[in-house]
């Protein structure tokens, strides 16, 4: 199973993140009470081991500071949350990032990995970010391959949900359901949901 811890702010929790044994961990560039500055991402990526994916996650900014944004956040893979055309993963791709798309059963993108030429697609509540819960039955039985679950997860509720999809999601990805106020994440809680994720994989 694999898991992306999201909005990390703090190298306490990059490093539980990563001591967890998260896949990826994710940095918040776009406006959200987990924005950090692409520099600040420059100094935590640092810290991340090879083998690790580091992400920029970004909503509906031009493509232009989005290229800037991530290339000077030295971060590997760019997540686009927003209305992104295929042309702008393709300007992303050609920098060298790996993409990450993000959507929702309601924004009328397609629900398809590498639809926009992505390497990874997240299927996220219709409100992201906001930690709330959705019923991820809508999505059918169409989905397949390399796609992330999102919202509303924590670490007393992924293992079911994850359970009662089918087919079951190749990943999950977290960033409320880890934090102890709105933006601040907790290490013990990173810990314990990425250990309940890989467990109940």
């Amino acid at each position: 199973m694999y898991v992306k811890v999201c909005g990390l702010s703090r190298p306490e929790d990059v490093a539980a993140a990563v001591d967890a044994g998260a896949d990826a961990v994710g940095f918040v560039l776009t406006p959200s009470p987990r924005q950090v500055t692409p520099g600040a991402v420059k100094a935590l990526a640092a810290a991340v081991p090879d083998g690790i994916a580091t992400v920029a996650v970004f909503r509906g900014e031009p493509l232009a500071e989005i290229r800037r944004a991530a290339a000077e956040a030295g971060v590997t893979t760019v997540q686009l949350h927003g209305g992104e055309t295929p042309e702008a993963f393709a300007a992303l791709r050609a920098d060298g990032f790996r993409l990450i798309r993000a959507t929702s059963p309601r924004s009328g993108t397609p629900l398809r990995t590498g639809a926009y030429g992505e390497d990874l697609l997240i299927v996220d509540s219709p409100r992201p970010g906001s930690g709330e819960r959705w019923n991820p039955a809508v999505l059918g039985t169409g989905l397949g391959g390399t796609w992330l679950l999102a919202g509303g997860l924590d670490p007393d509720n992924v293992t079911e949900a994850v359970a009662s999809l089918d087919p079951r999601p190749w990943g999950v990805d977290v960033s409320s359901g880890v934090e102890r106020s709105r933006g601040v994440k907790d290490p013990v809680l990173i810990k314990r949901f990425v250990a309940a994720a890989k467990a109940g994989a």
